[in-house]
C-alpha cells in the first residue's frame, strides 16, 4: 500500500506502508542508532514525534516482550529506508510490521531517509503528516502538507500528562521478569528508598536503580513535594519524558520545594526541569540529539563518554546561577550535558546513562546517586 510523508515545508516523500494504516501528525525527527528500534519505539520521550531511523535496514531481529521501555509503543509514526520482512532472533515474537499494526503505529518504508535526514539537519526538525492510501486509492499530498503546517507542534504543549502513570506503584520489573542486567538481578528489599517522578520514565532506568540496591516507588508527574516528603524517601529521581519542559509549572514547583531536603538525580527532561527550578532557561535545539554515539566530556575526570541521547530541548548554560557547576558538555555543539548544585545534593545529566539501547560509559552516575543517599 502506498504511503506519503509530507513535511510542513512542502517536501513530500512517497513510499510503501507497513504497520498500521490511516494518518498521523507529529514532529519529524531522526535517530542515528543502528540497533534498538524496539526500545526507540517504546520510549515515552518520543511521544508527539514521527521517528526516522538513519540506519537503512530495520526489522531484521523482530520484536519481543522484553525489549520495551514502557507499556507500549509511543511514537506517532515510524520511518525507515528498508523494512526487513524476514526477522530472525530466538526471542522474537512478532515482526516489526505486526508489532506496529497491533499497536496502531503507521510505518513507511522505501523512502530516501538520507535526503530526509539532511533536510532536517539543514532546516531543523519540522512538523509532518504521515498517511497511507485510502480504500479508494486516493492520497492527496497537498492536503497532507496543509495538515502538517496546521499542526500546533511541541513548543508549549504539556505531553507529560499523556505518558505519566495514573497512580503510584512500586517497581518490581513485573512486565520484564526475564530481563537480566550484567551483574544479575538483586534479591530482597532495597537498601535505599527512592521516589521516581514519572515524566515518561524508561523501564531500564528503574532496572538500574533496582540493580544498585534501591526500592523504587514510581509516582505521577503531578505529585507534590508535600506528598513525596511525607513518605520520607532516601532520594528523589526525576525521569526523562517528552516535549517542552516550560509548560510543566507543577513539576518545577515540586522540584524547587524538594531541593535541599532530599538528594535529587535528574535525567533528560528531569535535567531540564531541574534547570528551570534552579532559575535557568531552556530552548529548543535545531534538530536535537537522538542516537547512541553522542560524545560528552566529563570535566571532573577529563574523559570523553559516548552516550545515548534523545531530546530536542536544552538548558541554557548562561542562564544558570553561580551556585550551579557545569559537569558535562556536549563535544559536538558545546551544549550543556550535566550540572550539580554547589550546596545541595542535587545533580543531573541531559543524556541517558541507563543506555537502552546504547553504551554503558555513564552507568557510574547511578552509583553516585547511591553514594549521595548514603
Amino acid at each position: 500500500m502506498k504511503a506519503i510523508l509530507a513535511l510542513s515545508d512542502g517536501t513530500v516523500f512517497e513510499g510503501q506502508q507497513f504497520g498500521a494504516t490511516g494518518d498521523t501528525v507529529g514532529e519529524v525527527v531522526f535517530n542515528t542508532s543502528m540497533t534498538g528500534y524496539q526500545e526507540v519505539i517504546t520510549d515515552p520521550s518520543y511521544r508527539g514525534q514521527i521517528v526516522t531511523m538513519t540506519y537503512p535496514l530495520i526489522g531484521n531481529y523482530g520484536c519481543n516482550e522484553v525489549d520495551v521501555e514502557s507499556i507500549g509503543p509511543q511514537v506517532e509514526g515510524f520511518v525507515v529506508r528498508e523494512y526487513s520482512a524476514y526477522h530472525s532472533n530466538w526471542r522474537s515474537k512478532w515482526s516489526l510490521d505486526d508489532y506496529l499494526a497491533e499497536n496502531g503505529i503507521i510505518g513507511i518504508q522505501n523512502i530516501d531517509t538520507r535526503a530526509l535526514t539532511r533536510r532536517l539537519r539543514v532546516h531543523g526538525v519540522m512538523n509532518g503528516c504521515l498517511a497511507t492510501e485510502a480504500a479508494d486509492g486516493n492520497l492527496d499530498a497537498n492536503s497532507l502538507v496543509e495538515k502538517a503546517k496546521s499542526w500546533h507542534g511541541l513548543v508549549g504543549w504539556d505531553l507529560v500528562k499523556r505518558v505519566t502513570c495514573p497512580n503510584p506503584y512500586t517497581w518490581d520489573d513485573r512486565i520484564n521478569s526475564d530481563f537480566q542486567l550484567e551483574s544479575g538481578t538483586p534479591t530482597g528489599k532495597g537498601t535505599y528508598r527512592v521516589i521516581a517522578m514519572d515524566f515518561g520514565i524508561k523501564y531500564n532506568i528503574l532496572r538500574q536503580l533496582t540493580e544498585h540496591g534501591c526500592e523504587v516507588q514510581v509516582v505521577p508527574a503531578t505529585t507534590t513535594a508535600e506528598e513525596i516528603l511525607a513518605s520520607d524517601p532516601d532520594g528523589v529521581f526525576l525521569s526523562n519524558g517528552p516535549g517542552d519542559p516550560m509548560p510543566l509549572d507543577y513539576a518545577i514547583k515540586t522540584i524547587q520545594e524538594l531541593m535541599g531536603k532530599k538528594p535529587i538525580f535528574g535525567i533528560c527532561l528531569g535535567h531540564q526541569l531541574l534547570g528551570l527550578a534552579l532559575g535557568g532557561k531552556t530552548y529548543k535545539l535545531k534538530f536535537g540529539h537522538r542516537g547512541v554515539n553522542q560524545p560528552v566530556k566529563h570535566f571532573e575526570t577529563d574523559q570523553v563518554e559516548i552516550t545515548s541521547q534523545n531530546h530536542g530541548f536544552c538548558v541554557d548554560i548562561e542562564s544558570l546561577p553561580n551556585t550551579v557547576d557545569i559537569t558535562h558538555i556536549n563535544l559536538n555543539d558545546d551544549t550543556l550535558e550535566g550540572m550539580q548544585h554547589q550546596e545541595y545534593p542535587v545533580f543531573s545529566v541531559q543524556y541517558h546513562p541507563e543506555a537502552s539501547p546504547g553504551p554503558h560509559d555513564a552507568s557510574y552516575l547511578f552509583s553516585r546517586f547511591i553514594e549521595m543517599m548514603g
